[in-house]
């Protein structure tokens, strides 16, 4: 992500505020939840499991932590372009827009966010093997 897509997002965007879909797709480029670009992770978006309950995000308690689901709708979830550029995020510690989907056309923006841990486990829920992404609050826009 440039420099300047991080201004934009900062002037552009305040944390909780509701937006539409055609204002988050200025910054995420795709339906996908990891949007990345040749490999570096750009933005990612959440609905927490309440509209599409096969990624079943969660927070912990004290809401600073993300539980993010990876890339990979049925069966067992592989290591993707979208989760190699998660796990890629990990090693540059990028920090990226994170949007949750409350419902149809309205998207709250979470603010930016960092990966910090991954980890391939079977998730009982789907009966599969899963990316489980670890998401941090990040104090500020890292390229």
């Amino acid at each position: 992500m440039t420099k300047g897509t991080i201004k934009k997002i900062e002037r552009d965007f305040k944390i909780n505020e509701i937006y539409s879909w055609s204002e988050v797709s200025e910054i995420h480029h795709s339906r996908h939840g990891i949007y990345q670009r040749n490999g570096e992770l750009i933005s990612l978006l959440t609905d927490f499991g309440q509209i599409n309950p096969c990624y079943p995000d969660f927070t912990n308690e004290k809401a600073n932590e993300i539980f993010y689901t990876g890339a990979g709708r049925r069966r067992d979830q592989k290591l993707d372009v979208w989760n190699q550029a998660m796990t890629k995020a990990i090693k540059t510690q990028t920090a990226v827009p994170l949007f949750c989907k409350l419902k149809v056309g309205q998207w709250q923006f979470l603010g930016f966010w960092q990966v910090t841990t991954a980890s391939y486990i079977f998730e009982e829920t789907s009966q599969r093997m899963i990316w489980r992404f670890v998401l941090k609050k990040a104090t500020a826009a890292r390229v």
